[in-house]
């Protein structure tokens, strides 16, 4: 007797819970769901389905903004008959706020608080969530600008020093704007201060244990960033003759701390490369760094896939901003080379073989940090140094002598660098435990040392990689530095910089046929834009709505087969898809720095019509997002300025052909790439494995393999890998107030109208 072949998916299940799941995993709305059960004539499940007569489908959202800026908050609801709006805040009707938007222009700080919507429709009635409005005092400076509510969190307050007595009260504020409304937690001497979650830090009768250095962590669903860290310093009081005396008060603070002017962090990631193999690593160290790097307050551009002239262009653009006591960080991830002690950065557009013609020389760019009389500057090399063949120039680069040098080289002179390889996304050896010490608040080159022992305990790379220092560093400097702006900041190649980090702002259409959709926008990188819509309203005779962007500039060379997924993997957004909204088709735009005019694209919508027999009407809508991120730099142009060009005294070769970054790899082995006298086109590709056992600590009798694949160097024979992946990125989000929720509306006394 055969046994039966059918088996449920799930234990706890059945077979049509679990088709449920996949499809809500696929992205399946409810409506979805509906108009399929309607074309299979199944009226008892869209009973069970329909919506009851009152819906809300646009909650208010929490916001913090500065007084005097305007306060918009929306609920919208549809019903069977018309729906009627009553906003209030706290238990008190707002007068005159019978609109679905309640808006205060301008908001003053008495209007801070909670505020809620009550929605009614006949004889029911439903309330919306509840939403904080924290507004902030502040008081700008001339071209500053905090409007972007929907983008990044922007921190407005920072708070100052103090120096007072022991029994005294210790008041610091912080602030940041952004919608939803930031979270904060204090910390002090890198400790977390239990019950400190509010913007303002009030510890009355201080004692000397309250001395110390404190900053504030700041965060939403999305994003994290730091305050400057400030120093409180508690002094002992003595009473003589009635009179406090605090003549000791030099005895009893604490010592001076070294300050950064501002701290700027350009990482460059190049993987794609057109003539030469591909790497993996790259993606996911640039992300993983910048993030570490904003929260200690860096002002960062995380670049992928550059020619040599957009590299060359992104490193004038990062000098601009260097002057007096400013910290630099330059790092960078790729193929490289060193020959006669000087290092070079390879392009994605280098020939094959590439010389020092083709390449950025990392002294040049040094020398030229050096004129700008900065407070530090690190150099984080993250590729191969072993000797170029093909290459017998020798710069002579003549440095100063200064003691605020930092270079971090991922291996040895003459040795190679790895990645680690394997079917999901993983850092290369050398970020997998600098990302681990990164923000610890030690000297640079302690730092350094510490990651030099981790590489040392990894099995993987003995032998292989080991981290080499070079500091002519004398002063105890730290990346975890606080900023103390000096006189000499330029302020408008500051806010010039700052603009290669702010989103497009959110927007909803309106479509004739009332259709109404969201269109978001993401940072992965500074040059790579995600774009996402979201149908937020259909028309109740429709029964298929979706919308899609399509027509983007030639510059981009946006593959259209990658274009409105719905899953942010099927088009190549990895390191974001914990982060984006759900449901939405999604769109990655990469290689934004070769955009030359401003970003123009059509959002098509589809919808069909039961009446009309469900054949498809299509209607569009042109948008223009000026540029984008990393675009309103002007990478793309040839010889801007010769700066960084003139003092690696080589000549220029710009590239014009796209770049596209290579899909998911899925090796597990160790590529050797070995390098060769001969030329990589003209020999067949040859593979050398070596299969790596690193024991897992904990595991009981087994091991895992962390298999690796040797990079960032002159490549020779070896297959183009894939790509990796990681955490996440600034996305809008709402704030639930969950717990005030049940106790305001428990308490609202309120009369159905």
């Amino acid at each position: 007797m055969e046994m039966c072949s059918l088996k449920v998916l799930e234990v706890e299940g059945s077979p049509s819970r679990m088709l449920l799941r996949l499809m809500g995993e696929r992205g399946c709305t409810t409506g979805h769901l509906m108009d399929y059960l309607q074309t299979l004539g199944n009226s008892e499940a869209l009973q069970c389905l329909k919506p009851s007569g009152l819906q809300i489908l646009i909650q208010p959202q929490s916001v913090a903004l500065m007084s005097g800026h305007n306060l918009c908050l929306s609920c919208h609801a549809v019903g069977k008959s018309p729906v009627q709006y009553q906003w209030f805040k706290s238990k008190e009707e707002v007068p005159n706020s019978f609109s679905p938007d309640l808006v205060i222009s301008p908001v003053h700080l008495k209007d801070a608080g909670f505020y809620i919507c009550r929605v009614n429709c006949g004889d029911t009635f439903e309330f919306s969530q509840w939403a904080q409005v924290d507004v902030l005092n502040v008081i700008t400076s001339y071209g500053q600008c905090y409007q972007s509510l929907e983008g990044r969190l922007k921190l407005v307050i920072q708070p100052q020093p103090q120096q007072i007595n022991v029994g005294e009260t210790l008041q610091l504020e912080c602030g940041a704007v952004g919608r939803p409304i930031p979270r904060y937690q204090w910390h002090r001497n890198g400790v977390p201060i239990p019950n400190t979650t509010k913007r303002k830090l009030v510890i009355p009768h201080v004692m000397r244990d309250h001395q110390g250095r404190y900053r504030c962590e700041i965060s939403s669903s999305t994003e994290r960033m730091w305050t400057n860290e400030v120093d409180i310093v508690i002094d002992d009081v003595y009473a003589i003759g009635g009179v406090l005396d605090s003549s000791e008060l030099a005895l009893n603070s604490i010592p001076e701390h070294l300050y950064a002017t501002d701290k700027v962090a350009l990482l460059i990631g190049n993987l794609s490369y057109q003539n030469h193999p591909q790497l993996k690593a790259p993606m996911v160290d640039v992300y993983d760094l910048s993030n570490l790097l904003q929260q200690l307050n860096f002002k960062v551009v995380s670049l992928l896939d550059l020619t040599e002239s957009e590299m060359r262009n992104a490193v004038d653009e990062f000098l601009l901003l260097l002057h007096k006591g400013v910290y630099g960080l330059l790092y960078y991830a790729g193929h490289g080379y060193e020959n006669y002690g000087n290092s070079f950065m390879v392009p994605v557009n280098a020939p094959n073989p590439y010389r020092s013609a083709n390449c950025l020389c990392v002294q040049s760019i040094l020398k030229l940090m050096q004129e700008k009389e900065t407070g530090l500057n690190v150099f984080l090399l993250d590729m191969c140094r072993k000797r170029n063949i093909h290459d017998d120039s020798a710069p002579n680069i003549v440095l100063r002598v200064t003691a605020n040098i930092v270079f971090g080289y991922a291996t040895c002179q003459d040795a190679e660098a790895f990645e680690l390889s394997s079917s999901g996304f993983t850092n290369g050896v050398f970020v997998k435990f600098l990302k681990k010490r990164l923000l610890v608040d030690e000297k640079i080159t302690v730092v350094l040392d510490k990651v030099a022992e981790d590489m040392g305990q990894f099995d993987a790379t003995k032998g292989k990689q080991a981290l080499e220092i070079r500091s002519s560093l004398s002063e105890k400097r730290a990346l975890t530095d606080p900023i103390l702006p000096g006189d000499s900041v330029d302020l408008a190649h500051s806010r010039q910089w700052a603009k290669a980090h702010e989103l497009p702002e959110a927007m909803c259409l309106t479509f004739d046929c009332g259709a109404q959709i969201k269109l978001g926008f993401a940072a992965e990188f500074s040059n790579v834009l995600v774009i996402y819509t979201h149908i937020i309203k259909k028309p109740v005779d429709m029964s298929f709505c979706q919308a899609h962007v399509t027509d983007f500039s030639q510059d981009l060379d946006v593959d259209p087969k990658e274009m409105n997924r719905e899953t942010p993997e099927e088009t190549g957004i990895y390191l974001l898809s914990s982060s984006l909204p759900q449901h939405c088709l999604y769109t990655r735009i990469s290689s934004l720095q070769k955009l030359r005019d401003e970003l123009v694209f059509t959002v098509c919508l589809q919808g069909t019509f039961r009446a009309m027999d469900d054949d498809p009407v299509h209607w569009t809508k042109s948008i223009n997002i000026g540029k984008p991120l990393i675009a309103r730099l002007d990478l793309h142009q040839a010889m801007r300025r010769n700066s960084c060009l003139q003092t690696c005294m080589m000549p220029h070769s710009p590239s014009h052909s796209p770049c596209h970054s290579p899909g998911p790899e899925h090796h597990h082995h160790l590529h050797h790439r070995l390098h060769q006298a001969q030329d990589y086109n003209r020999l067949s590709p040859q593979h050398h494995y070596l299969d790596i056992c690193e024991r897992l600590q904990g595991a009981v009798g087994g091991s895992y393999y962390e298999n690796l694949s040797q990079c960032h160097c002159e490549p020779t024979y070896d297959s183009p890998g894939g790509l990796s992946s990681s955490p996440s990125i600034p996305i809008e989000a709402s704030d639930d107030i969950n717990e005030l929720q049940t106790v305001f509306i428990n308490s609202l006394q309120l009369q159905q109208q």
